[in-house]
């Protein structure tokens, strides 16, 4: 078992096999672009970029500048889109590192044009049409006028044409119908003027995974990759999850019957029972609104949460488990024997959604990425295959001109 008070297997093979259903879905002539955004949902940016280079993958998608930065200092060479906006102060960086920038203004344009004039370089950009996710992005009605501000500055290169789908769910057919009959007008616009160029590309998971939106030239796949099937997907169900989460028992202690446990004593002992101290809470992925509802695995057997969740502790009741000790290892997600609990199954106590369980596990757990042999059975007889992988050494994120 490894040293660490908490922990979260990442199973390398699972997302192998996960992008390989990927794969088969599109095709080999549809790019695959990896969103490791947050983390990789929580599951290791870094590491898991590398390994999917390695599974084929060829471009990854993030959330900001930083993100692309910390792939770029961690070895990462591949293409890096900031799917959303960077702030003037980011620009220096991006273009001196090569990361493509989603482009979503007029002012955003001339900007990037500017900056990448003075520093003698092309700025590689995506422009973001805002089909009806009402964030960032151009309205379809301006796109053509910004794609003709791009094709004429000399130091701006279109890399892609993209659009948002607003449903998570991908079960909002016709508001993604609507979508694509937006988006499609803005792309017959731009080749009529032959002002297409790099890929098109808006399909998610939920839009792959539910067959209602046009594959184009790329997909931009992430929580389906970590092997969460999109709610009313119509298929996918061969997904496997690439996550466990895990903890060990630090302290066990016998309490006799009225004892209550944690902030605001709102569970009292019916009996006398036997309560496991966890050294996770919220802070490390265990959702505060658990907080006498959720279940762990130990033993492979389903343990209660008692009382509040805090911020660095859980309290379990092992009292019907047999032979419980300390250091014993809990399962907060994963399989633990015949049992199993799902990410969705956390959410769904939690009442939120998979993403903000997976993103919600904080720096203090460890992530240690293993193959499906090691992975499976056994909580408590794993073992490693190697740790986070390309770690960056501290750096400064901003470059000089």
């Amino acid at each position: 078992m490894d040293a660490y008070r908490a922990w979260a297997d990442i199973n390398v093979d699972a997302l192998t096999q996960n992008l390989k259903v990927i794969r088969n879905a599109i095709g080999d002539k549809v790019h695959v672009m990896l969103v490791v955004k947050a983390d990789a949902y929580g599951h290791g940016a870094v590491a898991v970029a590398h390994h999917a280079t390695r599974a084929g993958v060829t471009a990854f998608g993030v959330g900001t500048s930083t993100e692309a930065l910390e792939l770029r200092h961690g070895g990462i060479c591949a293409p890096i889109l900031v799917l959303g906006t960077i702030v003037d102060e980011e620009v220096v960086a991006c273009l001196h590192h090569d990361i493509h920038i989603g482009l979503h203004s007029m002012n955003r344009c001339r900007t990037l044009q500017a900056a990448a004039r003075r520093q003698g370089r092309i700025a590689r950009v995506h422009l973001n049409v805002d089909t009806g996710m009402g964030r960032l992005g151009v309205l379809p009605e301006r796109a053509t006028e910004l794609l003709r501000e791009i094709h004429a500055a000399s130091h701006l290169e279109l890399a892609g044409i993209m659009t948002h789908i607003s449903s998570p769910k991908g079960d909002s057919v016709a508001g993604i119908a609507s979508q694509t009959s937006k988006f499609e007008e803005v792309l017959a616009n731009a080749r009529a003027e032959d002002l297409v160029s790099g890929w098109v590309h808006m399909s998610n998971s939920a839009g792959l995974f539910s067959g209602t939106s046009p594959l184009y030239d790329a997909v931009r796949v992430g929580i389906s990759a970590y092997g969460v099937v999109p709610r009313d997907a119509t298929w996918g169900s061969d997904l496997t999850p690439v996550m466990a989460l895990r903890t060990r028992i630090i302290f066990l202690k016998d309490l006799p019957s009225g004892s209550t446990v944690g902030y605001d004593g709102t569970w009292t002992a019916d009996g006398k029972r036997r309560i496991a101290t966890l050294p996770v809470g919220y802070n490390d992925g265990v959702p505060w609104r658990l907080s006498n509802r959720g279940e762990v695995l130990v033993h492979g057997q389903r343990a209660p949460i008692v009382g509040r969740v805090s911020m660095d502790y859980t309290t379990i009741d092992v009292t019907d488990i047999k032979g419980v000790g300390v250091d014993d290892v809990a399962t907060i997600i994963g399989n633990d024997g015949d049992e199993t609990i799902l990410l969705r199954d956390v959410a769904s106590h939690a009442e939120t959604i998979p993403y903000e369980i997976a993103c919600s596990i904080g720096k203090r757990v460890a992530r240690v990425f293993r193959d499906s042999d090691s992975f499976g059975g056994s909580a408590s007889n794993q073992k490693r295959v190697f740790a986070e992988e390309g770690t960056p050494e501290s750096a400064p994120l901003l470059a000089t001109e």
